[in-house]
């Protein structure tokens, strides 16, 4: 074995190590999210939504019964014991072990119910477990000693009681137990059923300075470690910009006559069309690849011109498909394409230009209509590319492309853009470019979908992003079609239901040349936030989601951990707080927004109101330090100190981050956990490399 393959084999390890973390946020043990029931299971007491289907449910039924307990009040504990693998948070009742753990974590506490994760009859519900179950015996006991893996004598645990295996009631809960008045779930013998009375209150309002007078579509941080930053615009121009530090009362600093890149020449820019994102290679400061998804005419442009998503996959005629706005099929096209750095310099990030001429086309699908392409990418924490793509336009998905798996359309696609096979290689794989599949992707063993596919059912995501300290949460907003705007929590191989539903309703699409999905057919993932239309004041009469992020910073403590989100058209700016932590049930909250007293660029006021006149809200942004921008039609603002608006935050002069109700500090999250897990895998890795030498000696 070479170096050089040898060093592939480890960035292969590396990337399936965080695949698996980040592969879907684990409400259920399998991390996956809870189904929603067609019927009741009939053994565990589980009807609307659960971790388990019927087969699993009848493979409980039979543990249960082989388990031979005699004495029915203990017989009953231990049947809600086994079921609580079917809990919607089973993920997070049976802890960091949960595929092994043959218990969930069992509250204990003497503490009157204040706990925030559920209303309980019966808080100390370990000491229960003892009191009632310590002299039944049991075959199969899940409660050995050497099962919960805290040592202790090596047990015949086909017949065993608890007061054989344990010494005391003490020693019993602290191996199975936990306090049920934190904010973390234990279970207490009924499914959970979340308490909001004692969610953490909403901020007193968004403090915002203004920064910029730009109008930019997307904005992406260097990896160098400094304070700057690529914006782009919606006609097709990337800029390098310096961003001021925080208090400095500082401008960024962009020559807009000089951009980093100009892909005017060659991107359609239009209502819905333009360069539409941006994204730089995690090792960008090594090899100074950068990526661009944009739209291109095929009519003004021939290199534009790609496969067609409308084809015989998907039973779709481009010839039969009306003109769109006087476009035909296909005219228009989605591109994403890698771009380097001009110059050899060995320093990339020293770069002030980049060359127009594509190093590669990495993807081109040819739209069946002029809306709903989305066009974000983005980099994942696994080192692989993200492409979120619409379900095409023409109003209501009428050819189904959301929920057929054979078309790239309403997906987000997982791309590897490191590996390139070569041309022949391609033509056996049936690519829609120049790229290859992850090994780990959902449907890459199915003959009936595309192994590009990563998550299904989207309407037209716009403005996705991985959470800086939980890589699990992939959050993406996605487009309503007439009531409800959303935000997915996005999980590996999900189904986040459109057209099949809009939001948690049905939805009757107005033509289906294509056909209709069966509601049975699927197991939806509904959103865990959004807004009806109704809720947005919009001059244009309609609605728009933009997806932003979990706010990370250290500048307003009281916003940390809340995931902002806005509206295009009408400005307001929500958050979304997750309580309990982990649970994955958010609450939302609209936000005040204010302008700095102290702004560097002054704000423009809504007549007759002391709110900021902010204008369109077309992404959000986040830099190297987490601090959270807004991009908007008027320019370009920053969260700043809630006290520069005047809003009292009492956590504003405390140097750690707040973790009650919300996510863990930095010190604590599960970010600091894949650091640690990394570092792990990192001298494994070493270790590994090092016998090969010696080996090799």
């Amino acid at each position: 074995m070479g170096f050089t393959k040898i060093v592939s084999f480890f960035c292969l390890l590396s990337l399936l190590f965080f695949a698996d973390k980040l592969s879907s946020h684990p409400l259920c043990i399998d991390s996956s999210y809870p189904l929603t029931l067609k019927n009741p299971l009939k053994f565990c007491n589980y009807n609307q939504s659960s971790c388990c289907n019927a087969t699993q449910d009848v493979h409980l039924q039979k543990q249960f019964q082989s388990m031979n307990v005699s004495d029915s009040a203990c017989a009953s504990i231990l049947k809600s014991i086994l079921c609580a693998r079917c809990d919607q948070f089973s993920g997070q009742l049976f802890g960091l072990d949960s595929k092994t753990s043959p218990v969930p974590v069992l509250c204990n506490s003497t503490v009157s119910s204040t706990s925030p994760q559920s209303i309980q009859s019966e808080t100390n519900f370990c000491s229960k477990v003892w009191d009632t179950c310590q002299n039944v015996s049991v075959l199969n006991s899940p409660f050995a000693p050497s099962l919960q893996g805290r040592g202790g004598p090596q047990l015949n645990s086909k017949l065993s009681n608890i007061s054989d295996m344990w010494q005391s009631k003490t020693d019993f809960c602290n191996a199975f137990g936990r306090s049920s008045n934190t904010e973390s779930l234990c279970f207490s013998g009924d499914p959970v059923t979340l308490n909001t009375t004692g969610i953490p209150s909403t901020p007193a309002g968004l403090c915002l300075e203004k920064i910029g007078n730009g109008s930019y579509l997307d904005m992406v941080p260097l990896t160098d470690g400094s304070n700057r930053a690529f914006f782009s615009s919606q006609e097709g121009k990337i800029w390098l910009a310096t961003l001021p530090k925080q208090g400095s009362n500082g401008v960024i600093e962009v020559d807009e006559s000089s951009p980093f890149l100009d892909l005017s020449d060659i991107v359609h820019f239009d209502a819905q069309f333009g360069l539409m994102s941006i994204a730089v290679h995690p090792r960008f400061t090594e090899n100074g690849r950068f990526f661009a998804s944009f739209n291109c005419d095929k009519t003004s442009w021939p290199a534009c011109g790609g496969r067609c998503a409308c084809n015989s996959d998907v039973n779709c005629d481009p010839s039969k498909l009306p003109s769109d706005n006087g476009a035909q099929p296909c005219q228009y096209q989605s591109v994403v394409a890698e771009f380097t750095v001009n110059g050899t310099d060995s320093r990339p990030t020293m770069a002030t230009s980049a060359d127009p001429t594509e190093v590669r086309r990495i993807l081109t699908i040819g739209l069946p209509f002029t809306s709903h392409h989305g066009g974000q990418i983005l980099f994942g924490p696994d080192g692989y590319l993200y492409f979120m793509m619409g379900d095409g336009g023409g109003g209501g998905d009428p050819y189904n492309f959301s929920q057929n798996k054979n078309s790239l359309l309403g997906k987000i696609v997982r791309l590897d853009v490191d590996n390139v096979p070569s041309a022949a290689e391609r033509s056996t794989l049936d690519l829609w470019g120049n790229y290859s599949i992850p090994k780990d992707n959902p449907f890459i063993n199915d003959n009936q979908s595309q192994s590009e596919i990563w998550a299904l059912g989207l309407r037209n995501p716009w403005r996705c992003s991985f959470d800086a300290e939980r890589p699990s949460y992939f959050m993406c907003a996605d487009v309503g079609q007439d009531k409800y705007e959303e935000v997915n929590i996005i999980t590996k191989g999900g189904n986040f239901g459109w057209r099949v539903y809009e939001g948690t309703s049905l939805y009757n699409p107005p033509t289906s040349p294509g056909g209709n999905t069966s509601k049975n057919s699927i197991n939806p993932i509904f959103p865990v936030m959004g807004y009806n239309h109704s809720a947005v004041n919009s001059k244009e009469g309609s609605a728009s989601i933009t997806g932003g992020f979990f706010y990370r910073s250290l500048i307003d403590p009281c916003m940390y951990g809340r995931y902002l989100y806005a509206d295009l058209y009408g400005g307001p700016i929500w958050q979304g707080t997750e309580f309990p932590k982990d649970s994955g049930k958010f609450n939302t909250a609209l936000l005040p927004i204010s302008c700095a007293t102290d702004t560097p660029i002054k704000c423009s006021s809504v007549p007759g109101s002391s709110a900021p006149s902010i204008g369109y809200i077309f992404s959000f942004g986040e830099d190297l330090d987490k601090d959270v921008y807004v991009l908007t039609s008027s320019g370009v603002y920053r969260v700043v100190r809630p006290s520069r608006c005047n809003y009292t935050c009492s956590k504003e002069n405390i140097t750690h981050v707040p973790t009650t109700g919300l996510a863990p500090s930095p010190s604590q999250s599960e970010g600091t956990q894949l650091r640690k897990d990394l570092c792990r895998s990192l001298v494994f890795m070493l270790s590994f490399f090092v016998f090969l030498i010696i080996l090799n000696w």
